[in-house]
């Protein structure tokens, strides 16, 4: 399988187009190539587009001026059949909001990636290894609406690395979590990346040290 290029040409929100032309980004307006395999770290002030941005790379919002290039075709330019193929093989993310399905356990939320699959990518010993590591073992058959926000923060990231993927989108994934638990998220997710051989985009309002970066940009 080709290996996913993500590009951008002179992307800029609608919504927000008065108030960014004003500030200097090294995102906006600008044209930037994310290399495959690379881990990317974002910096992003609030307001500045952030939310928007991951939205944007994962194709659930259109509403900008130029282009997002996935293999050197705009986004748009994909039937839905691909895009769903795409979405399960090649490309995952951990939403800001978790989007995690409060009538469901918290394991049936990680599983349902992995049930889409005809042959699932993690086994169940994968799924209660990654809990373990993550310390949220005693959570797993619990209904998702009882959990804290950084236990179904957990949850939602092991979600992200149950399918296969080649680019992982993150929008501030370890906000709630706090030191130690944010360090071995950040330990499994760069594992895991580097046993697949797969690049990530994490977007955050501060500097940190989670991971070795190898670019930075400011939004």
């Amino acid at each position: 399988m080709k290996r996913m290029q993500i590009q951008i040409e002179n992307l800029m929100p609608i919504p927000l187009k008065d108030k960014l032309l004003q500030r200097t980004s090294g995102i906006w307006n600008q044209e930037v190539t994310f290399s495959p395999g690379s881990f990317v770290k974002i910096k992003a002030p609030s307001g500045t587009g952030k939310t928007t941005l991951v939205h944007y790379l994962y194709h659930i919002r259109q509403d900008y001026t130029g282009k997002v290039l996935v293999n050197g075709q705009p986004w748009q330019s994909y039937s839905k059949n691909e895009l769903a193929a795409m979405r399960q093989q090649q490309i995952s993310i951990i939403f800001q909001d978790l989007r995690l399905f409060e009538q469901l356990t918290a394991v049936e939320n990680i599983s349902l990636k992995r049930v889409m699959l005809a042959n699932p990518y993690c086994s169940e010993e994968k799924i209660r290894e990654m809990a373990a590591r993550l310390n949220v073992t005693h959570v797993l058959q619990q209904s998702s609406k009882t959990l804290s926000y950084g236990e179904r923060q957990r949850i939602a990231i092991i979600r992200a690395l149950v399918q296969p993927f080649q680019w992982l989108l993150m929008d501030e994934p370890f906000s709630h979590l706090d030191e130690e638990n944010a360090r071995r998220a950040a330990d499994l997710i760069a594992e895991e990346c580097k046993a697949r051989n797969a690049g990530f985009i994490l977007t955050d309002l501060d500097n940190d040290h989670h991971f070795q970066y190898d670019v930075h940009y400011q939004l």
